[in-house]
């Protein structure tokens, strides 16, 4: 199948979305970085809903100080560093699966399903799907200049990582 999504419409929407979802994770990871409290993780891992598939293992992770303190760095990181991906368009793909995997976690944590599985932790790992899968850094944003840096196109498996 053949389609140039960056043409029209497609193109400014699927930016639209990249920017938005991009601006969610950086405010998150931001205000759990520069909050008047230090972000801490270990009641969300402990608390985990209990019909949740993987509360075992996140009993564990709240109950390991060494995946508390980890998480503890990693979740505000992680969000801030991958909203600032997308939000600039650098390494597009790679922010957008990480990002799926926070979502997972959090779905999966979460597991709020009283309404149905659809929520908004689902929504979330939708977004981020389509900002990864349709490569929506190559449209206004750094990774359509960094792909035609000499350095990726000696590399090809690098573009795995951009778009």
């Amino acid at each position: 199948m053949n389609f140039d999504y960056s043409q029209g419409m497609t193109g400014y929407v699927l930016v639209l979305t990249r920017l938005i979802t991009g601006y969610w994770f950086l405010h998150a990871g931001w205000t759990k970085l520069v909050g008047p409290e230090a972000f801490d993780a270990s009641g969300w891992l402990v608390n985990a809903t209990g019909g949740s598939p993987i509360h075992g293992f996140l009993l564990w992770a709240g109950q390991t100080p060494w995946m508390v303190e980890f998480a503890n760095f990693m979740i505000p990181a992680g969000e801030f560093l991958i909203g600032l991906g997308l939000i600039v368009g650098a390494l597009t793909r790679l922010a957008a699966f990480f990002g799926g995997v926070l979502m997972v976690f959090f779905y999966l944590g979460n597991a709020d399903w009283s309404h149905g599985i659809v929520n908004g932790d689902l929504f979330g790992l939708l977004m981020f799907a389509i900002v990864g899968t349709l490569a929506a850094g190559r449209i206004y944003g750094l990774d359509a200049i960094i792909e035609k840096m000499e350095f990726v196109r000696q590399r090809p498996a690098l573009k795995y990582l951009l778009g």
